[in-house]
């Protein structure tokens, strides 16, 4: 197919309707100053074949230009001694060749004008000959996990979990519900593997993902994550199983107890044609202000939407606005998503909210929409480096005859370029991630759901790349190996596109990719009975860049990556050839 054909800037196609974002007031909120984790250093060590140690940390975007680190190694309660013989200064990772037998303790000192500053907080680990590429965090119990939500519950700069269990799911949709085997239970790990909390969600929340979502993150700005989640009361469920009546509540619960601290009604059921479609609900999270992180809630996704902003302090939720799709005058009724993204695409400093084929403003008004209906997935971020701005990707699931794999303009929803073919079904989560170093910017990945010879691979320019499968529709990518282009994760493998294969093996059911340790590049956890695994790479790095978990868009994926259909984190700023620091 020739790419100028793929190339569509139809506006005959799909219209996009500009709102004008001036009847309600602007957000303000709370905080004075952007609300940010104070992440530490996050050292891992990873004991890799041949009694070796590979030691990685981070960088962070508050240190000072050309700093600079030692490393440190201490053998049972000796002395630590210096690994290296000048201050590490083109990456951020070291690889202990000869380690003494036995558990060792790794810390790092940051040097910056020549004078070294304090210890990091340290990690054990006890050199093998064998190695192991993951960390394990046993369960309090034999169980399985669906989502995992990433945030630091105790305010000590190390990131916890709080998982959902078990991994099961039951869809709304008549083809595919069934009745609940039994219920979700939310429950809390420190990073050292303490268990802390379990939250049972009760028979009032069915067990599948649209009716159980929920989102850990730091939203009064005490240092301290907080759990947002959907909840109901006693046991509302009809004799099938349904649950169609009761109060149903947004909640918030203490990040270190499980606690409930407070809680609003969720949007009304009202005005949704049946069941199928009132138990579609999201959560999400935005800095509407660009200063204070503001919880969304979302309920439906193919017809009605409804949509409330809230913030957490002083112990309350304070609604900040609402939206319903019946306010516009555009196509935004059924322009819903699988997930709830977040991101400034006008420039203006406040975040606005991406509800699917169309953006919310951050005063809770419609900005734009493409009208090309529900997307089965999206990523914004900076997709193509050589556009200004942000640019948004979509798998448009709705039957089109064009453009249902599309890249759009992110501040107007203006189409860049789209897939000139008819489709049915495009499914599930993609893939868009920069896998290709020949092109630049990310490939866009996406196929039909009931046609196995439908695939498509694109460029960041809409060039057809290539109509192979990628082992399904929902293949991971994660930054592992010392390139800037992502590794490809496939049923257990990792990869380089276009050949050669990368260690580990990766065992489990992969349930999120994030930078959680060590240098930017990104972890894997995944999920088996009883056990909670963190992958992290022991390839050597060519450089450093600061932690993706302090961009504002991958951080704000990772957040919502505890509900909705799983995807790669976006990114506000590509990696580029020359390193940040």
């Amino acid at each position: 197919m020739n790419s100028s054909l793929i190339r569509t800037f139809l506006f005959s196609i799909a219209i996009v309707s500009i709102g004008v974002a001036a009847d309600k007031p602007k957000v303000q909120g709370f905080a004075k100053e952007r609300v940010r984790e104070k992440l530490d250093r996050g050292v891992v060590a990873m004991p890799m074949a041949g009694n070796k140690i590979h030691v990685g940390w981070r960088l962070l975007d508050s240190d000072p230009k050309g700093v600079a680190f030692n490393l440190y190694r201490r053998s049972g309660g000796g002395e630590p001694v210096k690994l290296n013989r000048e201050p590490i200064s083109k990456t951020t990772d070291f690889t202990d060749e000869q380690p003494p037998a036995g558990e060792q303790q790794y810390f790092v000192r940051a040097v910056c004008g020549g004078k070294e500053g304090k210890n990091s907080p340290g990690v054990t680990v006890t050199p093998s000959a064998e190695g192991r590429p993951y960390i394990s965090i046993k369960l309090d119990g034999d169980h399985t996990f669906q989502k995992a939500g990433i945030a630091d519950l105790d305010g000590d700069g190390k990131l916890d979990f709080v998982l959902k269990q078990p991994l099961a799911n039951v869809d709304p949709y008549i083809k595919y519900w069934k009745r609940s085997p039994g219920t979700f239970k939310l429950e809390a790990y420190r990073h050292d593997g303490k268990f802390l909390w379990r939250h049972d969600l009760g028979w009032s929340i069915e067990q599948g993902m649209w009716y159980s979502p929920y989102l850990v993150y730091d939203f009064d700005g005490d240092g301290k994550a907080e759990v947002a989640v959907k909840i109901g009361e006693g046991d509302p469920r009809d004799a099938d199983g349904r649950v169609q009546s009761g109060p149903e509540w947004l909640a918030i619960l203490d990040g270190q107890t499980g606690k409930e601290r407070a809680r609003v009604p969720w949007p009304s059921r009202d005005r949704f044609p049946d069941y199928n479609y009132y138990c579609r609900n999201q959560l999400g999270v935005a800095y509407l202000d660009g200063k204070t992180p503001c919880i969304l809630v979302e309920r439906g996704t193919y017809n009605v939407i409804k949509l409330a902003a809230f913030e957490f302090h002083g112990g309350k939720l304070r609604q900040l606005w609402t939206w319903e799709e019946n306010e516009e005058t555009g196509k935004y009724r059924g322009q819903g998503a699988h997930c709830l993204r977040a991101a400034d695409v006008d420039g203006d400093g406040r975040d606005e909210v991406i509800i699917g084929s169309a953006v919310i403003d951050d005063n809770g008004v419609g900005l734009w929409t493409t009208g090309l209906g529900h997307p089965d997935h999206l990523t914004v971020g900076q997709l193509d480096p050589s556009l200004p701005g942000l640019q948004i990707e979509y798998g448009i699931e709705t039957g089109r005859q064009s453009n249902t794999v599309c890249m759009v303009e992110a501040k107007t929803g203006k189409i860049l370029w789209g897939l000139n073919e008819k489709t049915t079904h495009v499914h599930s989560s993609g893939l868009c991630a920069d896998i290709d170093a020949a092109h630049p910017g990310v490939e866009c990945y996406a196929g039909e759901r009931d046609f196995k010879d439908k695939r498509w691979l694109f460029s960041a320019k809409g060039e057809l790349l290539s109509t192979k499968d990628m082992g399904g529709l929902a293949p991971r990518a994660a930054y592992w190996d010392a390139s800037l282009q992502r590794a490809l994760l496939i049923k257990g493998r990792l990869s380089k596109f276009g050949g050669g294969e990368l260690s580990p093996k990766i065992e489990g059911d992969v349930i999120a990719v994030a930078d959680i340790l060590g240098d930017w590049r990104e972890e894997i956890i995944t999920s088996l009975p009883g056990e909670l695994r963190i992958y992290s790479t022991t390839l050597p790095a060519a450089d450093r860049r600061p932690c993706l978990m302090q961009d504002p868009i991958y951080r704000l994926d990772v957040v919502g990556g505890a509900q909705g259909y799983y995807q790669v984190p976006g990114i506000s700023r590509l990696p580029s050839a020359n390193p940040q620091r």
